[in-house]
């Protein structure tokens, strides 16, 4: 990778990964892209267009302009809100995708979308759910994520594009706000635990899914856009997670630091059906085989950076 184009660049994973790829490769070397513009870091640190995935004349327009060499495309509307909108989660969801394949394609450039554990589903096994298995997820997101999984293989095989991805649990950070992912609640308990010491949890208890913290996930795609191609048998889709956990387990780990945190419930239906389709913990050993994927947190090293963090953040925020 030289010159990276990202879409989504201000979103969840977006906003991490510029600054991450502008301190590793040069910050005129990594071009943010996203629908609108925001007053922060990525644009004053580099160059940002405003870009919307389902315009392709616009997408290949940049890209040609811009001269890059690898697209990452992160534009997409995630598991809640999708549920909200399902026929506008197709269209950018979908739409935006196979635009940003088929400039890839024309362009001839290294292409990187992300996967979710959404792309399982009831059927899936829930424990060490394997790299290859049955995939029939029931929400629109999931489906839109098992599609683009194929699509990518497609462009691959059919027209050579070197496409790569990884199927992501849920990301915690401390840097953007929750964005309507069922996960989410793994963040805001961070977010609450700081700020009021208690938290309400939309999941239920004993429910368990993989989660990552950011810098374990902006580390992987890297880690995966610079692997050895002729090692790659899967190139799309490869299952990584950190830590499979239950909000019990956020509740034990934010109270070595907070004595007096408290957690309760009030489960939201439709999450919790989503967050019951999901794996327990899935099966990364494909990923460690095939490009040496390892995670460095685990929940205790990751939950006293989290609060160590957000305590800072907040306190500036006032």
């Amino acid at each position: 990778m030289k010159k990276i184009l990202v879409t989504g660049a201000l979103g969840q994973i977006g906003s991490e990964l510029v600054t991450k790829l502008r301190e590793t490769y040069g910050k005129e070397n990594v071009i943010g892209t996203d629908i609108r513009k925001k007053d922060d870091h990525n644009e004053v640190d580099g160059p940002f267009e405003i870009v919307d995935v389902t315009d392709y004349d616009r997408l290949f327009e940049v890209c040609k302009t811009y001269h890059v060499d690898t697209l990452m495309h992160l534009a997409a509307l995630l598991s809640a809100k999708a549920e909200a909108i399902p026929k506008k989660a197709w269209e950018l969801n979908m739409g935006g995708l196979v635009n940003a394949l088929e400039v890839a394609r024309e362009l001839n450039l290294q292409f990187f979308t992300p996967s979710s554990i959404g792309a399982f589903g009831p059927n899936t096994p829930k424990d060490e759910t394997p790299q290859d298995t049955i995939q029939r997820p029931t929400t629109m997101y999931g489906i839109n994520k098992v599609a683009g999984e194929l699509l990518c293989d497609y462009y691959y095989s059919r027209f050579g594009v070197d496409t790569r991805g990884v199927r992501f649990p849920g990301l915690i950070s401390y840097v953007t706000p929750p964005g309507g992912g069922t996960t989410d609640y793994s963040v805001e308990i961070y977010y609450e635990a700081v700020k009021n010491k208690s938290y309400t949890s939309y999941i239920a208890e004993g429910t368990y899914m993989d989660m990552m913290y950011m810098p374990d996930a902006l580390n992987a795609i890297i880690q995966l856009m610079e692997a050895d191609v002729s090692k790659l048998e899967h190139r799309n889709a490869f299952n990584i997670t950190s830590i499979s956990v239950e909000p019990a387990d956020f509740e034990k780990a934010i109270q070595k630091y907070i004595p007096t945190f408290k957690l309760s419930y009030d489960v939201d239906p439709v999450r919790q059906k989503i967050a019951d389709s999901w794996p327990n913990r899935i099966d990364c050993s494909t990923a460690r085989k095939e490009w040496d994927f390892k995670a460095e947190y685990d929940l205790d090293k990751m939950t006293k950076d989290m609060l160590e963090k957000l305590e800072a953040k907040l306190a500036i925020e006032g």
